[in-house]
Order: structure tokens, then C-alpha cells, then sequence
């Protein structure tokens, strides 16, 4: 899984000393979503959460004065995403750690490709691993699942969103790794955009025409206004309403491609719904702007990593 990713990028950070967190992905494109003190104070709350300040098992088998190296690795191909957050989990137990960036966020590894080489106390890095690897595996698997969808759509005009399919809390980082996967992000909140559902309809008891008017008088000047369309006869409403973005919802792929004449390039046109790696290369055929997958973010694997000693 190469796409458009390097492997070990050569301005990759190459070492860590005590107290500095790489911030930016290897491609150098996306910053890292969050300041060094939002890292620290979130890095150690999942420390506390794990105990890892108490861990009972390490201090009763590991001298206190051991050290040791080790290695993390790829156990299968992938995009790697959170290294920042991994190496701060090692940096707070045990501050003086000595650790070698091989594959900065953004980059493709194949199994046995190695992500950090670590070197300091035995107890530290044994107590930060779990904390260290569930940010690794879970970002890195949202960045791989991205780069397959991304991969699957290449030569096409499509692009890959997200959506707001988020862990609560983690937004900011699992659309961080979408950026790193190759992907594109959607509206980030509730405040960034208007998208019209049939439930607002439903509720509202307003004609779509009428409640595209009301979200553009409201909305702040600039803010796109999109809505969700289940059929021609809805798409062509937004279109005379002034919609700037229809989104086709679980339609056909025969639908999705009237329906992309229709609009003539009059709106950005989004498909949603049904996504899969097997199903997206035929949706982005049917010549839609954008392609949207919530399954990237809440249904995405963890890539297999692991931390080796020597």
C-alpha cells in the first residue's frame, strides 16, 4: 500500500530527545490537530486510566535500574498515524528515553517495517506500550482504510470524505488520520456547514426550496449549503433553491449517474451511503465531486503493530 505515501520520508525526524513532539505528518502536509499541552495533558490521562504509574506486574518483575531497547513495528502493510501521541506516552515514563523516528504519520509500511526504535528504562517502556500502540493501531487504521478508499477511486475526479462518524472526543485526531490516509475532510461541526436532512424537513414541515432560503439568511456569509437528496425531483429543488453541494443518498449507481447529469456542474455533487472498497471505484465513475464513508472513522480496523525487544 504505497499511494501517494513515501516510505521514510528523508526529512523525517530521526531522533526524540526528552520533552520535543514531532507535530507534523511525514508527508509535511497536515499539522498534527493538537498544541504539545493538549497532547501531554491528553497522553496522560490515558496513562492514569491504564495505571500505568502503578503498574504492579512491571515493578514486580523488572528491576528498577534495567534498561532496555526495543522496536515497533508494522505486522501488516498500512498508513501509519498518531506516532506523536506514542512518543509522548513513552517521553512520560521516562523522560530521558532516547527514540528514532523511522515512520512519521503519513507513511506507508510494510510488515516488519519498524516505526520507532526506543532505548531507556525497562519499566517505562513496558508500563506506556498498551497506552503507546491503542493510539497507534486505531489512528493508523482509520489513515489505512482511507488510503484503500483513496487508492480505489485514483483517475477519477472523485474525492474521499469523512464525516462526523467520530469516537466522541477524538474528532480532531481521527480526521487528522483520514488527512493522513489521503483523505479529505468534511465539515468538522455542526457550525461549519449547513446540511439539510429529510429529518429537518420532516420536523420542520418546510418545502426544501423554502428551508435552503432560511439556512442561507441565517447561515454566516460564505457558509456552503448542502442537502441531502433521495431522488431527482429532491436534487432538482435544491438546485433551484441555490444549494451548493446535493448529496445522493443511498441511491443506485444508475441513479447516481442520471442524477450527475442533471446537475450539470451547477453544485458539487456527494454520494453517501453503501461505500465499501468493492462498491466506491463504480460510484466515482459515475462522475460525483465527492464520496463520503463514515465507515472509515467508526468501523475502521486496527492496524496490527507490535513492540519488539531486543
Amino acid at each position: 500500500m504505497t499511494g501517494d505515501h513515501r516510505r521514510v520520508p528523508e526529512n523525517a525526524p530521526r531522533v526524540v530527545t526528552p520533552f520535543s513532539v514531532p507535530v507534523v505528518a511525514g508527508d509535511g502536509r497536515h499539522p498534527f490537530p493538537l498544541v504539545p499541552d493538549a497532547v501531554t495533558a491528553l497522553v496522560r490521562a490515558a496513562l492514569e486510566e491504564d495505571g500505568a504509574h502503578a503498574d504492579i506486574t512491571t515493578v514486580a518483575t523488572i528491576p528498577a535500574d534495567r534498561t532496555a531497547r526495543a522496536s515497533l513495528v508494522a505486522r501488516a502493510a498500512g498508513v501509519v498515524c498518531g506516532v506523536p501521541l506514542a512518543v509522548e506516552a513513552f517521553r512520560q515514563l521516562d523522560a530521558h528515553a532516547t527514540i528514532r523516528i523511522d515512520a512519521p504519520d503519513g507513511t506507508a509500511v510494510q510488515p516488519g517495517d519498524v516505526v520507532l526504535h526506543l532505548s531507556g528504562r525497562a519499566r517505562g517502556l513496558l508500563s506506556a506500550e498498551r497506552v503507546a500502540l491503542n493510539y497507534l493501531m486505531h489512528l493508523s487504521g482509520i489513515a489505512t482504510a482511507t488510503a484503500a478508499l483513496v487508492a480505489a477511486v485514483r483517475g477519477t475526479r472523485a474525492k474521499v470524505l469523512d464525516t462526523r462518524k467520530t469516537t466522541p472526543g477524538w474528532r480532531a485526531l481521527e480526521k487528522y488520520a483520514v488527512r493522513c490516509g489521503g483523505g479529505t475532510n468534511h465539515r468538522a461541526d455542526l457550525r461549519a456547514a449547513v446540511l439539510i436532512k429529510d429529518n429537518h424537513l420532516t420536523i420542520a414541515g418546510a418545502q426544501l426550496g423554502a428551508a435552503v432560503q432560511k439556512a442561507r439568511a441565517l447561515a454566516p456569509a460564505g457558509t456552503r449549503v448542502e442537502v441531502e437528496c433521495d431522488t431527482p425531483a429532491q436534487v432538482e429543488a435544491a438546485l433551484t433553491a441555490g444549494a451548493d453541494i446535493v448529496m445522493l443518498d443511498n441511491m443506485t449507481v444508475e441513479q447516481m449517474r442520471a442524477c450527475v447529469a442533471l446537475v450539470g456542474g451547477r453544485a458539487i455533487v456527494e454520494a453517501s451511503g453503501r461505500v465499501r472498497p468493492e462498491t466506491i471505484r463504480p460510484i466515482a465513475e459515475t462522475g460525483v465531486d465527492w464520496i463520503s464513508s463514515g465507515a472509515i472513522t467508526h468501523s475502521a480496523p486496527a492496524l496490527d503493530l507490535a513492540l519488539d525487544f531486543d
